[in-house]
């Protein structure tokens, strides 16, 4: 599933902003990404409101709750759990009211969840043990998340008006594959998950999500090199990473990154900074990696209109107010120049 239901030149971002208000969050998103708005994430609200918290509210007929650890599966929903869908409706509420007072149905509407090796790495089981070493526990929680997506999606796509496009969010899949995950004692690390298997369950989720949707289903991954040539044969259609991840390198990423781009993917590009830097960046300084990146692959620049669309490097959790606007601002008007460079790029 190729097909793109985003407009050429839209820009979005990565799902968390700063601050606790989430009517205050949606009508910044809905001001200033009028092309491709997303469900705001407000982490600073605590529990429940993280990207565990917040897809662990989606489950069926599964709980967590809160221990000294994290989270971790009980019986039943507890006050954390049922915090966690509290906060997730009133941030729909704050969506469809944003979304009235801009007086306009936007082309698409992007929200955001864990994906099932990020949720399994992070939720425990009774026990203590992560969720991901117990395959059935795995496989259960993969099948009650895409049964609360198909609800999530119905009741988002209510709301907006809008076709949804979900993006999965895999901050843990390299440790995951790498071995990187400590055990509950801290003094050894869960075997590595093989590629073929971690492969496989990102298949299943993806197709279940474009089953719901029928729209492309959009990977994103926030760490130094993200495995994106795995993402793209899991099924992906879009890839979101952090485009500092090119600063050295390898050729060897840099054939990665050529052959999904080649092979059809859109490349969602973390150009612009998640917090504000030292120097304040002009349009140019954001947007002339995306160009060079284009350049240095072999392809014609006008790629970058056809597949891709700029987004911060990550979350804007934390971000300044002032930065977030000027950093969404910046994003916004990057998407314009993927259509119609300025003069002198």
């Amino acid at each position: 599933m190729s097909e793109r239901v985003w407009p050429s030149g839209a820009a979005t971002a990565i799902g968390s902003m700063p601050g606790t208000d989430p009517a205050e969050a949606a009508a910044i998103v809905f001001g200033e990404l009028p092309d491709f708005p997303h469900l705001p994430e407000l982490p600073a609200r605590g529990v429940g409101a993280d990207l565990l918290g917040r897809t662990a509210a989606l489950l069926v007929d599964l709980a967590v709750d809160v221990v000294p650890s994290g989270y971790r599966v009980v019986t039943r929903p507890g006050h954390e759990h049922r915090r966690a869908v509290d906060l997730l409706r009133w941030d729909l509420d704050a969506v469809q009211e944003a979304r009235e007072k801009a007086g306009a149905t936007p082309p698409v509407f992007k929200i955001q969840l864990a994906g099932p090796w990020t949720l399994g790495a992070g939720i425990e089981l009774p026990r203590g043990h992560r969720v991901l070493t117990d395959r059935g526990a795995l496989r259960d929680f993969t099948s009650s998340l895409l049964d609360g997506l198909a609800g999530h999606v119905a009741e988002v796509r209510a709301r907006t008006g809008a076709p949804v496009v979900v993006q999965f969010d895999e901050p843990s899949l390299p440790a995951v594959l790498a071995g990187g995950l400590a055990t509950p004692s801290g003094y050894g690390n869960v075997p590595a998950v093989p590629e073929p298997e971690a492969r496989d369950l990102l298949s299943t989720m993806i197709e279940g999500a474009k089953a719901i949707t029928g729209r492309p289903v959009i990977l994103h991954c926030c760490a130094a090199k993200p495995p994106l040539g795995l993402l793209r044969e899991a099924g992906a259609d879009a890839l979101a990473f952090d485009l500092a991840a090119l600063d050295g390198a390898s050729a060897a990423f840099l054939d990665e990154i050529g052959e999904v781009w080649d092979g059809g993917a859109t490349l969602f590009l973390g150009a612009v900074p998640s917090t504000a830097p030292a120097s304040p960046p002009s349009l140019k300084d954001v947007g002339e990696p995306a160009f060079r990146l284009a350049d240095r692959l072999g392809f014609n620049r006008g790629v970058l209109a056809e597949r891709a669309v700029p987004t911060p490097a990550c979350g804007l959790a934390g971000a300044t107010p002032e930065w977030l606007r000027r950093a969404l601002s910046l994003t916004r008007d990057l998407g314009k120049a993927f259509v119609e460079p300025p003069e002198g790029w």
